[in-house]
């Protein structure tokens, strides 16, 4: 390698670094809170084995025990906010790192989850994280726990997201003074995409609706076409409490169509709108994860259309519906045949009932 390559390939290196360095400090600054962790006072902290939060509210935490030696009787998390206290009991595990106290705990919002629902319910805020142990004359002692200085990796699922019960945010946060805590945020209006179906002459599509405290019959399902917002089609979902049903009204949109269209969906009500989407999973790209096949649909108006009903890069509900020539309605009907008189020496033939193939992967990929 020459002199000038060399000095490219270190310069590169470098900027390399530097970028590295500015988007680690901006995530330092994004997951800081201006709050202080630890009370008047100094408190000694307890740096974490593992905290992590899994499918948006499961809480996993494990650290040492600070008097390995004389293993406590009770060990506490406690959740403080504002003089509310929440606390889980700690269990005691042995690890080759020596005793571990962990707990493994569902995360509730105060509002909108089930007040029966097991778990600590938190309301909005950012909650400080204390260990309390309690040794065998009853004494008690208190212990901050650390930031973690791990960094999640680059990878499929994001490192936090959506509370899949209430739409709640439940996020690991860091103090001023380093200490680790959890800031929770409500869920905002929004309507979720719980699933859909494929059939050979309909899509159905179910979803559910966020932080409504409207009755739930008064909205609708608009189908708009992308591209041009004056062409909506509506459609009245059945609902079950605040969660809901509807068929793409696949007729309607293929009407007068010359080509393939994409169609994109949201629940409306006077001047309310909300997009319909998959917003509640930690999958960093739903349409490069979550595919879904093309499948040719023969609605019952006798349209025949190809449809694929699929995910946006942000995680949106849409349909792409083009029309297909039908050569069934093409083509001219074919006369009846004559009647032939059965000979009274020849048996009847027997009839036969032909059973429907049922399509292969490969069809429907087709």
């Amino acid at each position: 390698m020459n002199d000038a390559l060399l000095s490219q390939a270190v310069k590169a290196v470098s900027r390399a670094r530097r970028t590295a360095g500015r988007v680690r400090r901006r995530v330092e600054r994004i997951n800081t809170v201006p709050a202080l962790g630890a009370r008047v006072g100094a408190r000694p902290t307890l740096s974490p084995v593992h905290l992590s939060l899994l499918s948006g509210r499961t809480l996993n935490l494990a650290v040492r025990c600070p008097s390995p030696g004389t293993p406590p009787e009770q060990a506490r998390l406690v959740f403080e906010h504002r003089g509310r206290r929440q606390s889980v009991t700690l269990a005691q595990e042995t690890h080759p790192e020596g005793l571990l106290l962990t707990a493994t705990v569902s995360l509730r919002h105060a509002e909108h989850d089930a007040p029966e629902a097991s778990g600590p319910h938190l309301s909005d805020g950012v909650w400080r994280l204390t260990v309390v142990t309690t040794d065998r004359t009853g004494n008690e002692s208190r212990y901050g726990i650390a930031d973690p200085t791990a960094v999640a990796p680059e990878g499929p699922t994001l490192p936090h997201s959506p509370s899949t019960t209430s739409g709640a945010s439940f996020r690991p946060v860091r103090s001023v003074d380093g200490h680790a805590m959890i800031k929770v945020s409500g869920p905002r209006e929004q309507a979720e995409l719980l699933g859909f179906d494929l059939y050979w002459d309909r899509v159905t599509v179910q979803g559910r609706l966020l932080t409504t405290a409207t009755p739930h019959a008064a909205w609708t399902v608009e189908a708009v076409r992308r591209g041009s917002a004056s062409r909506t089609v509506r459609v009245r979902p059945v609902w079950d409490g605040d969660r809901f049903t509807f068929d793409v009204p696949l007729d309607a949109m293929a009407r007068d169509a010359k080509g393939a269209r994409v169609w994109d969906f949201q629940l409306q009500r006077g001047r309310s709108k909300a997009r319909l989407g998959r917003r509640l999973t930690d999958v960093r790209h739903p349409k490069k994860v979550l595919r879904t096949p093309f499948r040719t649909i023969a609605t019952p108006a006798g349209a025949l259309l190809r449809v694929h009903a699929h995910l946006s890069p942000a995680g949106t509900f849409a349909v792409n519906c083009a029309p297909l020539p039908n050569p069934v309605a093409a083509s001219p009907a074919a006369p009846l045949p004559t009647p032939v008189a059965a000979s009274p020496a020849a048996p009847l033939p027997t009839p036969t009932t032909k059973t429907p193939t049922t399509p292969t992967p490969e069809d429907s990929a087709r």
